[in-house]
Parts: C-alpha cells; structure tokens; sequence
C-alpha cells in the first residue's frame, strides 16, 4: 500500500504537469482555478466538522494515560529539559484535539494561498493546492474512525503515531502506553491531566 505521503508527492507531480498545459494568465482560468481552490476547502472543512459533530455526539469519556516524547524544538522541553510528557485526557478530548488542529491547519493553509496568490500574484500554488486538502482530510484519522466507521485498531490505535515521509524511516517515537513508562513518568511529573470541558 502506498504510503500517504508518498502518494502526495505523485498528485504533486501530475498536478503540476498539468498546470504546464493551463495558462495562468487567462482571467477565465484563473477564475475557475478560485473556484476549484474554495471548493476544496469549503469541502475539507465540512468533513471535518462532520467528524467534529460525531465526536461530540459519541461523548467517549473513557481515560486515556499515555507517555508521548516531547519534540526537542518546543520551548517546553528546552525549558524543563525533558524527554517526555505524561498525559491524562479522555477519548473524547484527545479527538477534539486531534479534529481541531486539523481544522487549524486549513486556516493556516488559505492564509498562507492569500498572501501568495493576492499579494504575490502567484496562481500556480492555487492550482497545486486544489486537491491535496480534500484527499489530506479524508484521510485523517478521526475522519476514517468517525465518518467511515472503522475500528480504532492498529494505525488508527490513540494515540496516534507521528506520521513520517519514507514509511518508518525518520519518524517520531510513538507515545507510549505500558504500565511501566505512565508509572515512571507520573512519578516524574512530567505533564499531567490534560482534559478540558467542552
């Protein structure tokens, strides 16, 4: 199976392909190229608020205590000089979280398509972007757990693992979940309940 990423960068590549063939200087391409743009945003972010509306409705209150290691770049690992981070939160909360930082990140990805479309003039990223936030939101995990209905098991298993490009290659260790690492990491104190009302 190809990897999601991977399988990004071959959309990339046909996508900009085909962007040799368009001119991005017809006023009319440029409209229906807007068009397809906000299309595919409006859609990724109503599929996110799908999922959203399920999480909330299922209100799975069941505890999660996991051990995630902290990224060496956050000011909070330079700052305490530590490894890892203990969490406490409930199913419900980890998915809000997981569900709105999704949704932070389509904000993140039109303002950035402003500024370089509106203010650079470019039009060719627009074309680049116009199906990848789609495909990116079906293909979250909480979008396949609560819109498609699959079970929360292997990949899709909370806490989620950290995405990597090449497969295993570079990725991030994954948060761990035995006795002996959330005993270790309470004593420790590092983190703590991360649960908030809704």
């Amino acid at each position: 199976m190809i990897n999601s990423q991977v399988s990004n960068i071959i959309i990339m590549l046909v996508m900009m392909q085909v962007s040799r063939r368009i001119d991005m200087e017809d006023p009319t391409n440029i409209l229906y190229i807007r068009i397809a743009y906000c299309t595919s945003m409006v859609l990724s972010f109503l599929i996110y608020q799908y999922a959203r509306s399920k999480i909330v409705a299922k209100n799975d209150l069941t505890t999660m205590k996991y051990v995630e290691p902290t990224s060496p770049f956050s000011g909070e690992a330079l700052e305490k000089n530590q490894k890892e981070k203990f969490n406490v939160t409930t199913v419900k909360d980890y998915d809000l979280k997981e569900i709105d930082g999704a949704i932070k990140s389509i904000y993140t990805g039109v303002m950035m398509m402003g500024f370089m479309h509106f203010y650079m003039g470019y039009v060719n990223p627009l074309f680049m972007q116009s199906i990848s936030p789609i495909k990116s939101a079906l293909e979250h995990n909480e979008v396949k757990i609560h819109v498609f209905n699959k079970p929360a098991t292997g990949d899709l298993k909370r806490p989620f693992k950290a995405a990597s490009l090449f497969g295993g290659f570079g990725q991030q260790p994954a948060a761990q979940e035995d006795k002996k690492s959330i005993e270790k990491a309470e004593r420790a104190g590092n983190g703590g309940v991360g649960v908030k009302a809704e």
